[in-house]
């Protein structure tokens, strides 16, 4: 459900008419929708029901402090991978109890920003973080509450690049080196093991791999309660996939099947860490056609948003669906085109040889599910602007990023002294 549809011939974003907004505040730019964000929270969270869950949402989606806090607004905690995002999470208004704190290279400062904001736990992947986290927290006075994640040998079958579970994947301590870690970890005076943690990869598509993980990551716990080790908590990850082309996808409740299966016996605190299933199917990106041409073997729409704005087709060779503003009729005359943008990159494409209807200059397009890892990847390549972000709800629509020109950025360069 992603509440995003023709009415009256034209695209609307719930109940407002898309290229009214394209009028308003030029193209390109993302558009969200907020009842959708809060469906998918709403149906994972009655999929978990009957479990002692929290879905902390995984900031590195789509970080814009307006998305977390509508998240937040619903009771969802957040799942932070740098400082930055840790500082995001409290700015939108999550409360520290509910955030965790990811990733596999968390510098010393991140380690003391975490522990002076007191977070629910912080995610240790490797011996030398949990030496350097009870360095820190010896320091500062306090205790550290980590949960161990583990790297459990599992492959996701996503797209290589998100892929996080695998035994040559950098995320994680070898599963079968638990024991030895957790041993000498529970001989640090300053760290306090309140569970395990895991996270296959991102964009699954099948359950089988979640249901291998958790399984594996069930029994490693009952065996390490049997030693003595106080495992109250598990952090599940996320990685539930979304559907780009209309083929079907895992459902939540299929999904919190599994869980309920492999956990329920185990009186276990759990945490969850979605993010694409969230935000993804929640959001486009809306651009105009500057040119159509006509090359020696393809024919090309031009478009006015580029790889900067999204990096996904680019970088993952991902498909996202591509449709017209104006709805199109059964009769219409199709073009088959490659959909491009204008910067100097033959990456720069967002499809090839796809049908649309035929298209001129100035008509306007959407790039479909592009809530996540969209505007959070952009950059200023080619010195071009970073693009608004709009959020919709009802039949109201607010800016929450503004257009971040090279004229403000160049604010922040200079010129060195000995320039003349």
């Amino acid at each position: 459900m992603d509440y995003f549809e023709y009415r009256k011939g034209e695209l609307v974003a719930e109940d407002v008419n898309v290229s009214k907004i394209a009028d308003e505040i030029g193209t390109p730019f993302y558009c969200y929708s907020a009842t959708s964000i809060e469906y998918h929270f709403k149906a994972l969270k009655k999929a978990l029901a009957g479990l002692n869950a929290t879905i902390c949402y995984a900031v590195k989606a789509n970080s814009n402090i307006a998305i977390i806090k509508t998240l937040s607004d619903m009771g969802a905690g957040a799942d932070v991978v740098s400082s930055g995002e840790l500082t995001r999470a409290l700015k939108a208004g999550v409360p520290p109890n509910k955030i965790v704190f990811s990733g596999v290279g968390k510098t010393t400062d991140e380690l003391a920003h975490a522990l002076k904001e007191g977070i629910l736990q912080i995610n240790i992947e490797s011996e030398p973080e949990l030496i350097a986290l009870n360095k820190i927290a010896n320091s500062m006075g306090q205790e550290a509450q980590v949960a161990l994640r583990i790297n459990p040998d599992i492959d996701a079958h996503t797209h290589n690049k998100i892929s996080t579970g695998r035994s040559e994947d950098k995320f994680g301590i070898e599963w079968t080196h638990i024991n030895d870690v957790i041993s000498r970890a529970n001989k640090l005076d300053n760290i306090k093991i309140v569970g395990l943690a895991m996270h296959i990869g991102s964009q699954l598509t099948k359950l089988e791999p979640f249901k291998e993980a958790f399984t594996r990551l069930e029994s490693l716990a009952k065996e390490l309660r049997l030693k003595g080790y106080e495992i109250s908590r598990l952090d599940l990850g996320g990685g539930l996939g979304i559907s780009y082309d209309g083929l079907p996808t895992p459902t939540p409740a299929e999904y919190g099947k599994i869980v309920k299966d492999v956990f329920k016996d185990l009186n276990c605190d759990l945490l969850f860490e979605p993010g694409r299933f969230i935000v993804g199917n929640a959001g486009i990106l809306v651009t105009q056609v500057i040119y159509v041409k006509k090359g020696a073997t393809r024919r090309f729409l031009i478009l006015d948003a580029a790889m900067n704005d999204l990096m996904r087709p680019c970088l993952y060779d991902a498909k996202h669906s591509i449709i017209s503003l104006v709805e199109p009729k059964e009769d219409d005359i199709l073009d088959r085109v490659d959909v491009v943008g204008p910067v100097c990159e033959t990456g720069d494409t967002f499809a090839t040889e796809i049908d649309l209807p035929a298209a001129e200059s100035g008509d306007l397009l959407a790039i479909r599910s592009a809530g996540a890892y969209g505007a959070v990847m952009s950059s200023t390549y080619n010195s071009r602007s970073l693009i608004p972000e709009i959020i919709v709800k009802g039949n109201n629509y607010s800016i929450i990023r503004q257009r971040i020109t090279p004229k403000t950025l160049i604010n922040y360069e200079s010129l060195p002294d000995w320039s003349t």
